[in-house]
């Protein structure tokens, strides 16, 4: 742990320890994990945002996950589950490679450059909120297209609601709400990065207990397979105890809907679904970011291995 008394200069020894290739192999692991569980996501969205037809909006009903994949397949094709998938792929590998780039380059300044230093939970989650905040305020307008392709229910029926692809739909938010059409849902996003702090400080400090228990140095490199599992359980941690966010954050995203703000959202979730209506969609949610997690970090953490054997 570096001394107390030290002090961290700011500017050029910060921008000292940025090494690109985080931000390749984020943006690599990202790509690779939407492309393979995209219809999960577009699933999990459709269940979040249906509040049982109080708000008297048309949508399709799903009687649980797989009536919802039979119902979407047989309405628009295989290609129906791909609806989103342009703006996901963009946010996902933008988000991952800007918060693991991030990431890596404060967690490495706090540690002086000495990557055996084992930082502690604090220090991991600040490190964590920190990445996590920049990275939001970067690709919030990509969520909002997202959330709302995958909302346009039937692209047959003309829609001033309905968008041709990722560039039109930013286009036309933008002209007719301007920016805060854009970063709709920014307010429980800041609140959701909670979610990247818990997850980085427990995936961290499973893997600096698990290198010590084994007499290996903190940043040993590991298989695999003890990636995934450490991946999979911080995810699940993670993703269980901050997932009301996401709930609250695709309901203001939403174009069919028009709400009072997040107060009004949370009023409305309990008076008309109750607690229950806070957790929508938490069943795909979990069988999507944790293969998810699993496959991201595992292409991460692989790249980050070849580079470190290249480099050494």
């Amino acid at each position: 742990m570096p001394n107390s008394g030290s002090s961290h200069r700011p500017g050029a020894n910060f921008f000292s320890h940025m090494k690109w290739e985080h931000l390749l192999a984020g943006v690599s692991g990202g790509v690779t994990s939407t492309l393979v569980l995209h219809p999960l996501d577009l699933v999990k969205i459709r269940f979040q945002v249906h509040e049982g037809g109080v708000a008297g909006v048309s949508r399709p009903m799903y009687n649980g996950l797989k009536d919802a994949f039979l119902q979407i397949v047989r309405k628009d094709g295989v290609t129906g589950m791909y609806r989103g998938v342009v703006p996901n792929v963009w946010g996902a590998g933008t988000a991952w490679g800007l918060c693991f780039f991030s990431y890596n380059s404060i967690k490495t300044w706090m540690q002086d450059g000495d990557t055996q230093v084992n930082l502690g939970p604090a220090k991991h989650m600040l490190a964590a909120f920190e990445a996590g905040f920049m990275t939001l305020t970067l690709t919030n307008p990509i969520w909002v297209v997202k959330t709302r392709i995958c909302l346009q229910y039937d692209q047959q029926v003309p829609s001033s609601k309905n968008y041709k692809g990722m560039a039109d739909a930013l286009v036309r938010i933008f002209q007719m709400e301007g920016f805060r059409g854009l970063y709709r849902g920014f307010l429980p996003g800041v609140f959701g990065i909670s979610q990247y702090a818990v997850q980085f400080m427990a995936y961290e400090e499973m893997k600096s207990r698990y290198n010590i228990y084994q007499g290996c140095n903190a940043d040993y490199r590991l298989k695999s397979l003890e990636y995934i599992v450490f991946a999979a359980l911080s995810k699940i941690i993670a993703a269980s105890t901050t997932y009301p966010y996401q709930v609250i954050r695709s309901r203001l995203q939403d174009q069919h809907r028009d709400y009072g703000g997040i107060l009004d959202i949370i009023s409305q979730i309990f008076r008309y679904e109750g607690w229950r209506g806070f957790y929508k969609g938490l069943l795909p949610s979990l069988l999507r970011v944790t293969p998810a997690c699993c496959i991201t970090f595992v292409v991460y953490e692989n790249i980050i291995s070849y580079y470190t054997t290249k480099t050494s």
